[in-house]
């Protein structure tokens, strides 16, 4: 009896060795899969089970029901992270699954500086592997995506908040623009949406005057001056004069303005139109954005450039026109 018990005991620890020798064959021999990047999606609430299977399809994992017992264990198959997971080297099964357990999938990162036209946001989101230009260009005049996002205007342009953004790869083009345009929701809110309310300013009213100050103020403190201005003028009917409208859709920002500019009749020239533009001219961060409902109480209704980044303000057209002829000297 007693040396049936000892063989009893020899078998069972046996067997537990061979199955420690095989759990750790199964899960720390390397697959060397070589240099070549391997990348696998796991879909929108995909199963272990199920992400286990892709990863054996791309010989990722060798025994899936091993790795199915240690995700029951700890919890794992109630939470799979979906997107693309990308794998080289000489890695693991166990780094394999690691991954998939911390969710570690690939992502995309760009930066949306203040101020960006809509192009150049588009071709930002191409560059960084988010979305094609072609797919930006479709959706960013769409009238029926316009309208599901409760848009009032002619395009997406201003709407699409200034940030650092990262999206899984994978990502549909329509949800990364709605998140663009949901987070200047966050930021445009509460007591400044009260604000613009009280003054009588629609959201597309605020964020077109902010993104004209947003390309007109290149010194911070500047900003509520200048939205007096503009305010000024228009209580007083009239026109902007903003340059920066005089070539919005027609060239970059960035090559300056002509008086051939100022006379191109546009939807958007303000030296052509009066009032406000029928949409923004460009991405306006949130200090644009509180100096355009919060404008300074000054007197002034022209300014000028000193050349330096700063502005002369002037209450008269005289005034005015001897800061022109200063700083042109």
């Amino acid at each position: 009896m007693k040396y049936y018990k000892n063989s009893i005991k020899l078998i069972a620890v046996s067997i537990f060795f061979l199955f420690l020798a095989y759990a750790g064959t199964q899960l720390l021999m390397p697959l060397n899969i070589g240099s070549t990047q391997v990348k696998v999606k796991i879909p929108e609430g995909a199963t272990l089970r199920l992400a286990l299977d892709i990863l054996a399809e791309n010989n990722l994992v060798r025994d899936k029901n091993l790795f199915v017992a240690i995700g029951v264990v700890t919890g794992m198959d109630r939470r799979i992270r979906a997107g693309y997971y990308a794998f080289w080297g000489n890695i693991s099964p166990l780094q394999v699954f690691d991954k998939l357990r911390k969710g570690n999938i690939i992502e995309h990162e760009v930066t949306i500086v203040e101020g960006a036209c809509l192009w150049d946001i588009g071709e930002r989101l191409e560059d960084s592997g988010i979305m094609s230009l072609d797919d930006f260009k479709a959706l960013a005049r769409d009238a029926d995506f316009l309208s599901s996002l409760n848009i009032d205007a002619p395009s997406l342009g201003g709407f699409l908040f200034p940030e650092t953004y990262r999206f899984p790869k994978g990502t549909e083009p329509r949800d990364v623009l709605e998140l663009m345009v949901n987070t200047m929701r966050e930021r445009f809110t509460g007591d400044l949406r009260n604000r613009a309310e009280e003054i009588g300013w629609s959201e597309r009213e605020v964020l077109t005057l902010a993104s004209i100050i947003e390309k007109e103020a290149a010194v911070a403190r500047e900003k509520p001056l200048i939205s007096g201005v503009f305010h000024n003028r228009l209580q007083k009917g009239m026109r902007l004069q903003a340059d920066p409208t005089a070539i919005y859709g027609v060239r970059r920002f960035r090559y300056g303005v002509t008086r051939a500019d100022w006379r191109r009749v546009t939807p958007f020239n303000t030296y052509i139109i009066h009032g406000l533009p029928p949409g923004p001219i460009a991405s306006p961060g949130i200090n644009s954005i509180i100096a355009a409902i919060y404008p300074a109480d000054v007197p002034y209704i022209f300014f000028v450039s000193n050349r330096d980044g700063t502005h002369h303000f002037s209450t008269t057209y005289a005034e005015h026109n001897m800061a022109i002829m200063r700083s042109r000297r």
